[in-house]
């Protein structure tokens, strides 16, 4: 049995295809299209897994779409009369769109898969509810034969918080918490108040959070939430404006914290960085007294999170040392492009009856290496046709090429195998530089990423080294925990170091690996498997022979504003319009000094900025 997931039509669109219970392939439409969190109907991502399944539209059994729209437009209309009269102004701009292309969506979503293949039977199309898609994302690939899910995220049809209980083939949602009372929300109201981009920009604040202080998280406590001790809340909306306006906050908001709005391009302060520290402490005390009370609540040793607050792996990192679970496992598309995968194993396990086989160990997410793959002659002859100069070696000597690159303090960009699915870059389309180096943060944002100077970067360490350069033990394959580095790598501060605040605490080493060492001496792990990822973990044991340390700088390969790099073309226009060294695709090692001049170009002036 094959079923399509797909999801589309509000932000971050994708599409999965599941084969007899087999993850088959999984793809952001942004990937493909070069468009950042493209909400559009993923016709290439569509494209791509059908080819990867080696079979057409006509030969899969079930489409399953990852929300409802009528449901969705139900909670539009019953929260404008709810509002009436404000958001008078809001109500006219979304009311067209809704009644010309969302509202009548099965009708839009069989003209768009007829375009694929006109013979596509509206019949074969369904609907899932858009927490129990995130929620399948989650369990069905888990490792765990039973679990507690829980999804955290903006909303969905109705619900903003969910917990679900999966056993075996069987997920069953048994609490809801429902707009406009959204964890996620919160946090992006914090986002566009700190002047980042709402459903985007979030990674930004949790970024920024460490320079600050929580000093504002008792006002927010106190004034615009009531949190109960399980976890669940009510905000007072009248200092919010994402009901019924076009912002997320207004200006009773601003009054409560005496500040407007910082400007996407107005300077950061440290009453922003206190605000950033105050919002992810409270996310962080509302998701533990959710896990708290789930795991006393269901007596279940497993717990499975999915949905975009998902994707805060500071909080996830608060979960697991908490210790009320045996075992965590966060899907790493956790947001809605996971929707979609969630959609399809909705089709294949709860609509199709199909089996699961959990061997409580491993994943069926392939290491999340899900999307495109290039051979070598296909990508010799791009690299080519772009005009690129290049050397081919064989697998030992590309990697020897590589390591030595990195010893030498070369920033290399890295495209092997099939791409990552989901936000993280986890070996496969990356840019590696060496973790060591106190300049090398500074070098990445400024001169390569072309991004905010505050940005943390992330260490990939083989597991087997794991323990000896980080306070963590238990595995974390997609970037999605927060470990403090092990003391034994620390550095002994100063007085004067241990005194400065803000953004000048960055020049500062912490470790001896400063490059991937946040301000609180934390880092956003990623283990590296040979299961999972042979070449990249390859690459690592060569460079710690060489070096004495099993850590590299792992950020995805892209600028500021890019969807990351799919292509081998895409690769090199990063690699000639950024300060990257060298770059290294399949077998093929390309120094920067070998290119032609005349192929040099301000590659972030390419996109908007994120």
């Amino acid at each position: 049995m094959r079923v399509l997931g797909v999801s589309a039509f509000y932000h971050d669109s994708a599409a999965a295809l599941v084969e007899d219970g087999r993850i088959i392939a999984a793809a952001q439409q942004e990937r493909f299209s070069r468009r950042k969190h493209d909400p559009g109907f993923p016709t290439e991502a569509i494209a791509y897994c059908l080819r990867e399944a080696r079979c057409t539209l006509a030969e899969v059994d079930r489409v399953v779409f990852y929300d409802k729209p009528f449901l969705k437009f139900e909670r539009l209309l019953e929260t404008y009369l709810a509002f009436a009269p404000r958001g008078l102004s809001s109500f006219c701009k979304a009311m067209p769109a809704w009644i010309r292309e969302k509202l009548f969506q099965k009708d839009l979503l069989g003209r768009e898969l007829k375009v694929i293949d006109e013979g596509f039977e509206t019949g074969r199309l369904l609907f899932a509810e858009h927490h129990f898609s995130h929620a399948a994302s989650a369990f069905f690939p888990s490792p765990f034969r039973e679990a507690a899910v829980l999804t955290m995220d903006g909303v969905g049809e109705w619900a903003t918080t969910s917990v679900a209980l999966g056993h075996d083939t069987r997920l069953e949602i048994i609490k809801e918490l429902h707009f406009p009372h959204s964890l996620g929300l919160l946090y992006s109201s914090f986002t566009h108040y700190t002047g980042f981009k709402v459903n985007g920009g979030e990674y930004k604040v949790m970024g920024l959070a460490p320079y600050g202080e929580p000093r504002y998280a008792p006002l927010i406590l106190d004034r615009l939430m009531d949190l109960k001790p399980d976890g669940s809340f009510r905000l007072d909306m009248r200092y919010f404006d994402y009901c019924t306006g076009l912002t997320m906050t207004n200006r009773r908001f601003e009054e409560l914290f005496g500040q407007p709005v910082r400007r996407p391009d107005g300077p950061l302060g440290q009453f922003h960085m206190d605000v950033a520290a105050s919002i992810q402490a409270v996310t962080e005390e509302v998701v533990l007294r959710l896990t708290r009370s789930i795991a006393a609540e269901t007596g279940m040793r497993n717990l499975c999170l999915a949905g975009g607050v998902a994707l805060n792996c500071v909080a996830n990192g608060r979960v697991l040392r908490d210790g009320r679970f045996a075992d965590i496992w966060i899907q790493p598309a956790a947001g809605d492009a996971g929707g979609a995968l969630g959609a399809a194993l909705i089709g294949y396990h709860q609509y199709g009856r199909g089996a699961r086989t959990p061997d409580g160990r491993s994943d069926a997410m392939s290491g999340a290496y899900l999307g495109p793959a290039f051979g070598q002659p296909e990508i010799e002859r791009r690299l080519r046709a772009v005009g690129a100069h290049f050397d081919v070696a064989g697998d030992d000597a590309i990697t020897e090429a590589t390591a030595s690159a990195l010893a030498a303090g070369k920033v290399v960009g890295w495209v092997q195998g099939r791409m990552e699915f989901g936000p993280r870059a986890l070996g496969a389309r990356s840019i590696l530089a060496d973790p060591r180096s106190p300049a090398m943060q500074r070098v990445l944002n400024e001169k390569i990423k072309q991004r905010e100077n505050f940005r943390p970067f992330a260490p990939a360490v083989l597991r087997e080294d794991l323990a000896d350069w980080f306070e963590l033990d238990v595995d974390s394959p997609y970037m999605l925990l927060v470990a403090q580095v092990h003391h034994g790598h620390r550095q002994r501060l100063s007085l004067e170091e241990r005194s400065l605040k803000g953004l000048s605490a960055l020049a500062v080493a912490r470790s001896t690996i400063p490059a991937v060492t946040h301000v609180d001496c934390s880092a956003r792990v990623q283990t590296v498997h040979a299961e999972t990822n042979p070449r990249f973990h390859a690459l690592l044991i060569r460079f710690k022979a060489l070096t004495g340390c099993p850590v590299l700088v792992n950020t995805s390969f892209n600028v500021r504003g890019e969807p990351v790099v799919c292509t081998p073309e895409e690769a090199f226009r990063c690699f000639m319009g950024t300060d990257l060294d060298a770059l290294v695709v399949g077998n093929c090692f390309l120094d920067k000094a070998a290119q032609p001049p005349s192929l040099r170009h301000a590659h972030a002036t390419a996109f908007d900025a994120d």
